[in-house]
């Protein structure tokens, strides 16, 4: 098996993606609770404080307790007199640092989707396709409003809450919301057929 495929060529999943699934639908309760609570709290922190702030105190808590377990470890093996060694000898002697091929790996996809984003601001921006571009301006639209009801860091915060909790309720209630969510698709197209067939010039306009 060589860069995610068997030896039939078959593309294998990447796993980081079933780590991410198994996170936001909680098939490990106390994982998904340890890194949900830690985001909200990093978030909210940074509504009260800045970056700077958040970030140095961050860094010393985890200092306080690395130093304070450094020295509680070395009283104890002086009373035991015993030879451990460093108590975090483990970690300091594994490999933290990025392989070339991993760097490779995640570059060509971050480029990949880069372009691709690119080459659909491009589509829309020039029109190529008209309906798809009133689409995207009414988009825009309806995203000046939200930004001056939210600013980011909340607009963060209700993502972190929704990606934690929309895919347990969709899980558990999936057939209604299919259902409403069809209706409303349905909904939709029904009314913008409506206006292609109304408005002049308005139906599937592209560029030649």
């Amino acid at each position: 098996m060589e860069n995610g495929k068997t030896e039939n060529g078959d593309t294998q999943p990447p796993q980081w993606k079933d780590k991410v699934v198994e996170l936001l639908y909680w098939r490990d309760v106390k994982t998904s609770g340890v890194v949900f609570g830690a985001g909200l709290s990093l978030l909210l922190s940074l509504t009260l404080c800045s970056i700077v702030s958040v970030s140095s105190y961050i860094t010393l808590a985890l200092l306080s307790v690395t130093i304070c377990f450094r020295i509680y470890k070395g009283i104890l093996q002086a009373i035991q007199k015993s030879d451990e060694g460093h108590p975090f000898k483990l970690y300091l002697n594994q490999d933290v640092g990025l392989s070339k091929e991993t760097v490779h790996k995640y570059s060509d996809c971050a480029l990949a989707r880069f372009n691709t984003t690119v080459i659909e601001l491009r589509r829309l921006f020039l029109v190529e396709d008209l309906v798809d571009s009133l689409k995207f301006a009414v988009l825009m639209w309806i995203l000046t409003y939200v930004g001056a009801l939210f600013n980011g860091l909340t607009l963060l915060i209700l993502g972190l809450v929704g990606m934690f909790s929309f895919p347990i309720i969709y899980e558990k209630y999936k057939v209604q919301i299919d259902h409403y969510v069809g209706m409303a698709n349905k909904q939709v197209k029904d009314i913008i057929a409506t206006v292609q067939a109304k408005v002049p010039g308005l139906k599937r306009v592209k560029a030649d």
